[in-house]
């Protein structure tokens, strides 16, 4: 915690100050009644006092005094708070694979719940788009935080992508870099801190070249989760006949790699929630210095009020 203005934390003397002189006071109030020799006529002039009740209010005074002296010398402290500008795209892959039954209720059904938790748990400040792929790639919605228009998006992957052959991790990656660098007007000179999020079951096997795309990801700075979900029995039927489609993170894992993300394997629909549970709390966060000045005021006015209170309640009166 650092202060703006530190040379007001001088005053903090003053109050030190007060402390003395309200000691010296009490002090020499004590002297004065000593000389009173007949004992018989003090308990009647000067009854019995309130002890350490009388002295309660005035150290609530004090004691309030500081705070409020701390909060004058305007306080800063690290706060960790969204990023109003932060985008996250989720690239969701839509291939036929993705139809594997290995991940309950399928590997494509299971990315869909997860992608929905995902989004629900970001700041609404965060703009979030959507990315399917199978052998191409379309941004299906731009970044918003409308999350309405996300659940829409993520309801229609499974009617856009029926039957849709190959997997173009490449060209989803390039797809969400562009969402990201048109995001606003702005984007151009200064893009938002961004992040994607890929989820895919097996190598790349159309469209662009995942490590040329993921050299212009890392040159940007967005660094590029990856999932490789599903098991090494996964299956798919398609005319009859039932086909092999075991889970390959290889690229996946290449791509997080040099992009400074995370790959991560989920084999259940439980352990994918999981997953997203951990990126999403790990994006879009900055740390800046803020005024606390408030948290400080706060605690001199309850100092305050306890004086007052304990004043009125004792002594009938304000301190």
């Amino acid at each position: 915690m650092t202060f703006e203005s530190p040379a007001r934390l001088w005053l903090l003397i003053g109050v030190a100050a007060l402390a003395i002189a309200y000691v010296f006071v009490q002090r020499r109030r004590s002297r004065y009644t000593v000389r009173f020799t007949n004992l018989a006529l003090l308990d009647k002039v000067a009854p019995k006092r309130p002890g350490w009740r009388r002295h309660l209010p005035a150290g609530l005074f004090l004691a309030m005094l500081v705070p409020l002296v701390a909060g004058f010398a305007r306080p800063a402290d690290d706060v960790e708070v969204p990023r109003e500008r932060a985008t996250v795209i989720v690239a969701v892959d839509a291939s036929t694979s993705m139809r594997a039954t290995d991940v309950d209720p399928s590997r494509l059904q299971a990315a869909e719940d997860a992608a929905r938790e995902f989004v629900r748990g970001l700041p609404e400040e965060f703009n979030v788009g959507l990315v399917t792929f199978a052998g191409g790639a379309s941004l299906q919605v731009a970044p918003t935080t409308d999350r309405a228009a996300l659940e829409a998006g993520i309801e229609r992957i499974s009617d856009g992508y029926a039957g849709a052959q190959g997997t173009a991790i490449g060209g989803a990656i390039d797809a969400a870099l562009q969402a990201i660098r048109g995001f606003d007007a702005e984007a151009g000179e200064e893009p938002p801190p961004a992040r994607v999020v890929v989820l895919s079951d097996g190598a790349n096997t159309s469209g662009r070249n995942p490590a040329e795309v993921s050299a212009e990801a890392a040159a940007a700075e967005v660094p590029v989760d990856t999932i490789a979900f599903g098991t090494a029995d996964g299956t798919i039927s398609q005319g009859g006949r039932t086909t092999r489609v075991p889970v390959d993170g290889g690229t996946l894992e290449q791509v997080a790699t040099a992009t400074g993300g995370g790959y991560h394997e989920a084999g259940s629909s439980d352990e994918l929630r999981a997953v997203y549970e951990d990126i999403g709390s790990d994006v879009g966060y900055v740390t800046r210095k803020q005024d606390v000045s408030a948290r400080f005021i706060g605690v001199g006015l309850i100092f305050a009020m306890a004086a007052a209170a304990t004043s009125m309640l004792w002594f009938a009166r304000l301190p």
